[in-house]
């Protein structure tokens, strides 16, 4: 006995986890495209229900400044996976996305590189079981696909993968990783069941499992009862008829271009994938708790990007913050992000340090009781959920040197402490908000806050120089050339 004691605890100092107690489970719960204000937890005022997501946030710690690392999907994915920025990767914009705009967009990387230790890999390594359904858009041919990147089951993750690149919301899927289910069944519902198989098999731990849902992307498909009960709520509110849109230059003074903007939360259709999808995330929850599991289960949940605001339908509004997917406003970049530790985060807290999607890995790994063995982006958050304190950051930093399918500008981004400063890549111009009087960004103080500009921008230069970023290219050889830092 006392020769295994001392095999524990060196195999403890060697390996960075305990094995005489189990770790947690965990369950992370990333939506595809649901903006901040979409849930309750975050807006009491939302058209949309999200009980269940709600019910999450009053168990665990609701983040009011959680921000996923790019305006667009499949960047925002890359760093969940690896804690670091995509950057570093040139994995810059959704992939396959090549758009090009005054200028050619920067070169794209639009694979994960199997080189990476994904969250799946390094805790499979310590004994985790680990399970993926949905959306995976991190690889465009099979050898990049989940099962080849630390998933033991993958339940969905295919190409770029969902309802708008050949697939289906509704059985028959069309997904080669998602047998068909029995015609009109809906995708959210499959993927919480199959989620739900895991878990149960894998009841006795540890796992990972790692439920991506396509909702809420477009197209806009939705079970025909939650749109008749949505249309009926519209009605009941009084919102039939009223003004969901207004030109850009009215609801932000300093915007350049009479883009519409959606003023108002109404739309039936997006309304029930919302409450579709939450409904299945309750499901899963329930099924934690009815498996005896619930309190050794850490849950995350968040958005890859902002809600679709500027384009595509703007099956949702935003505001007050600005922007939403595909730009570096806050509307595109600030999601919902909740962490459920149970017997650690206090229930129903709210924390509004600044935290970042690269920061679920060191903070999942730490849980686990393991160690990354090399370098990382994102900051543990562990003795944040452990005394609800603030945690030291210096800065967030952002690189889309892209044209957004939704009107976003070419652009790099840092926010240090509550100021924000936005680059475009065009031109150099630059934006100063301050987030902690106009989140709204709204008021721009770069012409009144010189020295703070040049101190933002020389630390966001000097953070393109390491992460090795790329930038906007000449359409033709000799032909204008875009703007570049110093």
């Amino acid at each position: 006995m006392k020769n295994l004691r001392t095999l524990l605890i060196a195999l403890t100092l060697v390996f960075g986890f305990n094995l005489a107690s189990q770790p947690p489970n965990i369950l992370f719960i990333l939506v595809d495209d649901l903006g901040y204000m979409d849930i309750g937890a975050n807006n009491r005022d939302t058209f949309y229900e999200t009980p269940n997501i709600d019910r999450l946030a009053d168990g665990g710690m609701r983040f009011t400044n959680g921000y996923a690392a790019n305006p667009v999907c499949s960047p925002t994915r890359y760093s969940i996976l690896t804690g670091k920025y995509p950057s570093r990767v040139d994995a810059t914009n959704f992939f396959s996305g090549r758009r090009s705009g005054r200028f050619s967009a920067a070169p794209l990387n639009d694979k994960m590189p199997l080189e990476e230790i994904t969250l799946a890999e390094a805790l499979k390594n310590v004994g985790y079981k680990t399970f993926f359904a949905g959306k995976w858009h991190l690889g465009p041919t099979e050898e990049y696909w989940p099962e080849y990147q630390g998933f033991e089951v993958n339940k969905g993750g295919w190409k770029y993968g969902g309802p708008w690149n050949g697939g289906k919301y509704f059985s028959p899927y069309g997904n080669p990783r998602l047998s068909d289910g029995p015609d009109g069944e809906h995708l959210p519902a499959r993927l919480a069941k199959e989620t739900m198989k895991f878990i149960e098999a894998n009841k006795n731990g540890p796992f990972l499992a790692y439920l991506a849902f396509y909702s809420v992307h477009t197209p806009l498909m939705a079970p025909k009862e939650l749109i008749e009960k949505y249309e009926k709520k519209a009605e009941r509110l009084g919102l039939l008829g009223k003004k969901e849109f207004e030109s850009e230059e009215q609801v932000f003074p300093n915007a350049k271009k009479n883009r519409q903007v959606r003023i108002l939360q109404k739309h039936t259709v997006y309304a029930g994938m919302i409450e579709s999808m939450d409904r299945h995330v309750g499901q899963v929850l329930d099924k934690l708790k009815e498996l005896g599991i619930e309190d050794n289960t850490v849950v995350c949940f968040m958005s890859d990007n902002g809600g679709l605001s500027t384009s595509e339908g703007s099956p949702t509004s935003n505001l007050p913050l600005r922007g939403g997917k595909g730009w570096l406003y806050e509307g595109g970049i600030r999601e919902p992000y909740l962490i459920k530790w149970p017997g650690v985060t206090h229930a129903g807290s709210v924390n509004d340090s600044p935290v970042c999607s690269i920061d679920f890995y060191p903070t999942l790994m730490e849980i686990a009781g393991v160690s990354p063995k090399h370098p990382i982006d994102g900051i543990s958050l562990v003795p944040l959920l452990r005394s609800g304190k603030s945690i030291r950051r210096d800065a967030l930093y952002w690189h889309y040197p892209h044209y957004s399918n939704q009107g976003g500008f070419p652009g790099g981004a840092i926010r240090m402490g509550n100021w924000k400063l936005i680059e475009r890549f065009e031109d150099g111009r630059i934006h100063l908000f301050n987030l902690k009087n106009d989140a709204g960004e709204r008021n721009d103080l770069a012409a009144k806050q010189a020295p703070r500009v040049s101190e933002l921008r020389n630390k966001l230069h000097a953070w393109y120089r390491e992460v090795d970023a790329k930038f906007l290219e000449p359409k033709t050889p000799g032909g204008l050339r875009p703007w570049r830092p110093e």
